[in-house]
This record gives C-alpha cells, sequence and structure tokens, in this order.
C-alpha cells in the first residue's frame, strides 16, 4: 500500500507563490515517476509537472518558466515550487506516483487559491 500527504495549498494574491509538496509513505525512487497534476471546477484533471526517476522533467505550457517540480530524497518529498501566480493557476493540486505494481496512485488534492 502506497499513500500520498499532500499539504502547501492556500489563498494567495496573483504574482504571488506557494510550494506544494507530497510526501511518499516509501521511497520514491520505488516509482517511475511523480507528478502534480491539477483540476479546476468543470475542467479535467490535467498534467502540470513530472520528475521521472532519472531526474528528467516536463511541464505543462501554462506553467514552463513559472513552476519548478523538484524532490528530496531523504525525506521522500516531491515539491511544486509556484512562483508568479495567476488566477488561472486556481485549482485542487494532486500529486501522482506511478511505479510496479501500484499504477498510479493519487493524494488527496490541495486547493489552490489565487485571487485577482
Amino acid at each position: 500500500q502506497v499513500q500520498l500527504v499532500e499539504s502547501g495549498g492556500g489563498l494567495v494574491q496573483a504574482g504571488g507563490s506557494l510550494r506544494l509538496s507530497c510526501t511518499a509513505s516509501r521511497s520514491i525512487f520505488d516509482f517511475n515517476a511523480m507528478a502534480w497534476y491539477r483540476q479546476a471546477p468543470g475542467e479535467q484533471r490535467d498534467l502540470v509537472a513530472i520528475l521521472t526517476s532519472g531526474g528528467s522533467t516536463n511541464y505543462a505550457d501554462s506553467v514552463k518558466g513559472r513552476f519548478t517540480i523538484s524532490r528530496d530524497n531523504f525525506k521522500s518529498t516531491v515539491y511544486l515550487q509556484m512562483n508568479t501566480l495567476k488566477p488561472e493557476d486556481t485549482a485542487v493540486y494532486y500529486c501522482n506516483a506511478n511505479g510496479v505494481p501500484w499504477g498510479d496512485v493519487w493524494g488527496q488534492g490541495t486547493q489552490v487559491t489565487v485571487s485577482s
């Protein structure tokens, strides 16, 4: 059984910053990749950023240059540093881990609200 616990969401003004954390119940190297997704009301859940076990990263075009995904192996934690936040970044952010034999594992989600 794998659990992901997210933290760090909240309310911030446009132009501000937040850092989300996702702590796994086992070593993050057990996973092929870890990622952050987000889902706005009435919208589908979209990929924001992904970090592979080999260290490669990829970002949605809408967040490139503003968001950074990183990890702390010793803490089994993945972070999403979000800078220059915009109202359109408002969503529930979900941590995701993918690996064998678990497949996709999701956190409970954390709300990020950016006011204009």
